[in-house]
Formats: structure tokens, sequence, C-alpha cells
């Protein structure tokens, strides 16, 4: 299995939402390693780590997100894993 890592600029209105609750949910159900956090500018920033078709997976229900939230565009770049285990939610940047 090839595993692969993307870094996430999700934008819309995805914060207040439970944006980030859902993102550590739905990473861990999908057995994926990673953060996410609260970015000042109102985006919510990822790191997701795993499976490749997985992570694909993850970003197409994260256009969706939670009930609540309204998910305009997400930005995705390639980036080197971190070798992480599990899915946290870390602080604002």
């Amino acid at each position: 299995m090839s595993q692969v890592a993307r870094h996430l600029m999700i934008h819309g209105r995805v914060q207040g939402v439970w944006y980030r609750a859902w993102t550590v949910e739905t990473a861990r159900g999908l057995g994926l390693a990673g953060w996410v956090r609260n970015r000042a500018d109102g985006c919510v920033e990822a790191l997701v780590e795993g499976e490749a078709a997985v992570v694909a997976r993850f970003i197409v229900l994260a256009h969706d997100g939670p009930p609540a939230a309204k998910v305009a565009r997400i930005d995705v770049v390639e980036v080197g894993g971190e070798g992480l285990s599990g899915f946290e939610k870390r602080g604002t940047l």
C-alpha cells in the first residue's frame, strides 16, 4: 500500500461549525494520521497521512464536512509525511 501525505487548506464557512471535530472523527474512522487546526484567516488547515486511496476518499468527504459547513474550496498540496500516529486537533495558528 502506498502511503501519502497531503496538506489541506479548507476555505469557506468552516470555523464555528464543528469542522475540526468532524475532521478528527472522520480521519480516525478512516484510520488516517495527522492534525487539524483553525487559522486566524478563517480557514481550516490539516495534514492527512495514510494509504493513498483512503486519503483521496477523505478529501472527497472534506468538501462537504459537517452539516453546517459551507466549503468553498480545498487547496491540496502533496507533502512529505511526518510519520504521525493518530489524528489530533491543534490550536489556532
